[in-house]
Formats: C-alpha cells, structure tokens, sequence
C-alpha cells in the first residue's frame, strides 16, 4: 500500500522551524516533499514565498500540505486553483500579533494580514501552545477593532473550532555532571529576548561575590551585542564557554548546566529552555508568555525584574531545585498526537 504524500512548505526555514520540519520527516510514516526557504529577509519571505515556489512546486497536488504560518497559504491556494481541493494544515510556531517589533524595523499590519488570510484558508490549525493561540485570536479581534470598517469582529470565534495544540516535539539530552553550579544563558542574543536583563543579573550576583559558572551560547548579531560585553566584563573569570556552538557542544553544555535563564519579551514555546530542562538543568524564566503553561510558579519571576532574577539565583546558586517535569513535551509522547493529526487531516470529509 503506497504512503500518503504530504508537501511541507516551510517559508522561513530555521532553528526551530528546520528541527521540527526535520523531526516530522525523519518520524513520520509518509512520503514527504519538503519545499524551504531561507531564514532571512523576512519581510520578502512572508509576502513572497508563493512567488519563490511558483515553478517549484509539482503540477500533481499532493495528498495533504502542511505549512508553517510564514506560508501565504491563501494566495498560493489562489495561483495554484488546483490545491483548494488538497486538505492543508497550518501549523503556528509563532504568531506576528504577539511578536515585538525592535525601533530598528517597520511596523506594519501586512504579516499580520497574511497569517489572518493563511488561517481562514487553512482545514485545520494548529499552535505550539495556549500562549500562541490566544494571543493570535486576541489579536485578531484587536486588529479588527482598528481597521475603519467592513471587518468582521468574530474572527476568533470562526478560527477556534478548527485550532488545535501540538508542541513542537523535544529530543531529550542526558543529563551529565552536575557540579559547578553552571548558569546557562542558550538563546540569541537579540532585542526580543532582553539579554539586558540578564547581563543585569549578572552583574549584581558579580558583585554580591556569588560562586557560579556560565555558559554563554546562542546565535550573536551582526553588530556587538553590549549586554554580552557587560557579562563579560562583570563575570570574565566564570566564563566556561562564549560561543555559538556546534549540535554536539551544544548537547555537551546542556548537559552539565544546573540553571538555565530566559529573559525574553516573547516567547511561544520555548525550545531552548525545554532542551535544557530535559538534560536536568532547573529553568528560571519570566512569569509570563509560554512559561506559564509550563512550569509552576517557583520556577517563574516578575517579567524584566533584574533584581529579583539575581536574589533568586542567588538562592538557587547555593541549593539548585531539581527540574520540573516535562514529559507532555518529549518526543516520545508526541509522535501518537503528530501522526493522529495527520490521519486526520488525510481522511476528513473538510
């Protein structure tokens, strides 16, 4: 019996978005087409991918697509009249009504309009957590409330039927030796994650004289990131690593961290404080966005609050808690969910 045949259309191919399409491939029993687009000039990306794929994809529609929100599911199902018929699921690692727009770039309602336009003309929808989706349905009724007229105020209440949750699944990384109270910090170091914030932790538990390690990971910008400059000025001597890593350093430095730090503005699922939560590291993050969802409340600090991230490390530094459990997020038992969702989407009657 020949396997169904699925195109997965990934707009903005990375990190997470190359991991997860890469898990789906590697895990699931179908034929797979995988159609990417780089992880760069976004703006071009979120509005051109149909023009990128107008001779790439094959003339014979597939048994079903997935796309990631980054995908104009709505005007390619409009230059391709063939695939309104091909079930579709859209799958929202993130959404652009909750995702900050630094004061270097054009804030405009257009990705926002195609993440709309891709979700009325997705069969099912799917988000990575509750933060993810209720934050994009409330958007959508904040954005109708701004338009000057003929805007439906109901979107959300059209879209929640066919809204599903389904996390990005997690790779579970064994734990190593633990003993040298090692702090990590594996994000970007860029505005939508506050590194400021940290780097303030960091100098005040300096100061304080505390006893800890780091492990500075994460992609750099391209220009100087002056929150890395602080901590390496204030903490110099408790520097392990400084580095964007390889996978397999990478792995190596999760295992050994005790603490691991979030101080991001957004965040909707949080894969690089779930990695390390799965290696044993005790996650310290904002009391709000994602978090909330998934760690109890002993594990979460006020938003922003530098000073009370630094007393809470502080207090951690000398009896580390254990990490709390995450086994809803771990491979394992997401691989039942992710191929009952595509069973689904291929033998619905739309």
């Amino acid at each position: 019996m020949s396997r169904a045949r699925i195109w997965l259309l990934s707009a903005y191919h990375a990190d997470s978005h190359a991991s997860w399409s890469d898990w789906l491939i590697d895990r699931l029993p179908f034929e797979w087409q995988l159609f990417s687009l780089p992880g760069r000039h976004f703006r071009w990306r979120i509005r051109g991918n149909p023009i990128a794929w107008l001779d790439r994809l094959p003339a014979t529609p597939p048994d079903a697509i997935v796309a990631t929100s980054m995908v104009d599911l709505a005007v390619l199902r409009g230059i391709r009249a063939d695939l309104c018929a091909t079930p579709s699921l859209l799958y929202f690692h993130e959404n652009q009504f909750a995702y900050p727009v630094s004061r270097d770039q054009h804030d405009s309602i257009d990705p926002q309009m195609v993440q709309l336009f891709s979700a009325l003309a997705a069969d099912r929808i799917l988000f990575n957590s509750a933060w993810n989706r209720d934050s994009f349905l409330d958007g959508l009724t904040t954005l109708c409330r701004m338009l000057p007229d003929h805007c439906p105020g109901d979107l959300g209440r059209r879209l929640l039927p066919r809204s599903g949750l389904l996390p990005v699944p997690v790779t579970p990384i064994a734990p190593a030796g633990k003993n040298g109270r090692l702090i990590l910090w594996n994000h970007r170091w860029e505005y939508d994650k506050a590194p400021e914030v940290f780097a303030e932790a960091i100098e005040l538990l300096s100061a304080r004289g505390a006893t800890f390690q780091l492990a500075l990971l994460g992609r750099r910008p391209r220009s100087a990131s002056a929150a890395l400059d602080r901590i390496r000025t204030a903490a110099a001597d408790r520097i392990l690593v400084d580095a964007e890593v390889s996978a397999p350093e990478y792995r190596h430095w999760l295992a050994r961290a005790e603490i691991v730090i979030s101080t991001a503005q957004h965040e909707f699922q949080g894969l690089a404080i779930l990695e390390a939560v799965s290696a044993g590291a005790a996650p310290l993050v904002p009391d709000a966005l994602c978090y909330v969802e998934q760690y109890p409340q002993a594990y979460r600090y006020p938003p922003g609050n530098a000073d009370i991230l630094a007393l809470q490390l502080e207090q951690w530094l000398a009896q580390p808690p254990p990490a709390p459990d995450i086994s809803p997020f771990l491979e394992q038992n997401l691989r039942a969910p992710w191929l009952d969702a595509f069973e689904r989407l291929l033998h619905s009657d739309r």
